[in-house]
């Protein structure tokens, strides 16, 4: 046992060590409106966007940003992802931290809510309409078919003087009928919708990259240089900022832990040649670990990604490979 341990410490303090002159590629936080990745035909106007925008390009009041065959992300308040599928257009209205604000112009978007505070103040324009998010959770925008839907959390939606309250597993149609919020098929929207599994994918990826990113701030059992509290931080093997909470571990709509540094670098071990990422499912029976509180579940492992490739396990030019997770 003695052994593990060493090797565990071993091996957080070399993360640590590599990730210190590779930091200096992005800066280390950032603010709403930042590209976090893309994939396919994405455009700002008329810049086209790539893989190397990732972490430099930012969506300005104004600015759309246009999909055709592909797909983009973009970060909002810490805590909160901006998804847009193929063929769609989001427009930025205001990026503030305690006033944002977007518009979906044209096809698909879905956001991501794990954190949010009754300061914010997150908006989506819709069609004539305004939801305003109110509790963690996935909320579908699409202005194609002219519906808003709350797979998870709690939206109030306003059109003119005409409010209503959108709770988990319901939709409002906005084709010019009275507002009315009804029960939809949530299994089979998930199941059928490709942003929605896409987005439970890269939220998947950033809660593994939450683990290492959390575990460059750990100095002495603590929070080291250049950890300011919850926010986004840069992880270079990834190629994106993910979401680090202020203590203890966050899980996301989808069910993927986020962790503060401290935590990152108690929970998460490395066994077998991969770092085991412990979500919802997982006990302490799995792997002869022990651990308290830890629910329970299968593990398997995957290959990190950036910029839409795959990389095998190791420190390569693009990702960080060999990373598990529970089911």
């Amino acid at each position: 046992m003695k052994g593990k341990t060493v090797a565990t410490l071993a091996t957080a303090l070399l993360l640590g060590l590599l990730a210190l002159p590779a930091m200096a590629d992005r800066p280390s936080q950032t603010g709403p409106g930042s590209l976090n990745y893309v994939e396919g035909q994405v455009t700002v106007g008329t810049q086209q966007l790539s893989s190397k925008s990732v972490g430099s390009a930012e969506l300005q009041v104004g600015q759309a940003l246009t999909t055709q065959t592909g797909k983009a992300e973009i970060l909002l308040t810490p805590g909160v992802y901006l998804r847009v599928g193929d063929n769609s257009s989001v427009k930025m209205i205001s990026p503030s931290l305690t006033n944002t604000e977007v518009e979906v112009q044209r096809g698909e978007a879905q956001l991501e809510v794990d954190q949010i505070f009754p300061q914010n103040d997150l908006r989506v324009l819709e069609d004539g309409t305004t939801t305003r998010l109110q509790k963690k959770g996935i909320y579908d925008f699409n202005a194609d078919q002219r519906t808003v839907r709350v797979l998870d959390g709690q939206a109030f939606l306003t059109e003119g003087d005409n409010g209503i309250k959108i709770k988990g597993g319901h939709e409002v149609a906005l084709d010019g009928s009275p507002l009315k919020s009804v029960k939809f098929d949530k299994k089979n929207f998930q199941a059928d919708n490709e942003l929605y599994r896409w987005s439970s994918l890269r939220s998947e990826y950033l809660a593994e990259a939450s683990v290492e990113t959390g575990r460059t701030y750990v100095v002495n059992g603590g929070y080291g240089p250049g950890w300011w509290g919850a926010g986004w931080y840069w992880n270079p093997w990834f190629g994106a900022y993910t979401f680090l909470p202020a203590d203890g571990i966050l899980y996301s709509p989808f069910g993927w832990g986020f962790y503060s540094p401290l935590w990152a670098y108690r929970v998460p071990f490395y066994n077998g040649g991969s770092y085991r990422h412990f979500g919802p499912g997982w006990t302490p029976a799995h792997r002869g670990w022990a651990a308290e509180g830890r629910p329970s579940g299968a593990i398997t492992t995957h290959n990190g990604f950036h910029g839409g490739e795959t990389h095998a396990g190791g420190f390569g030019s693009g990702g960080f490979g060999g990373f598990g997770h529970a089911r």
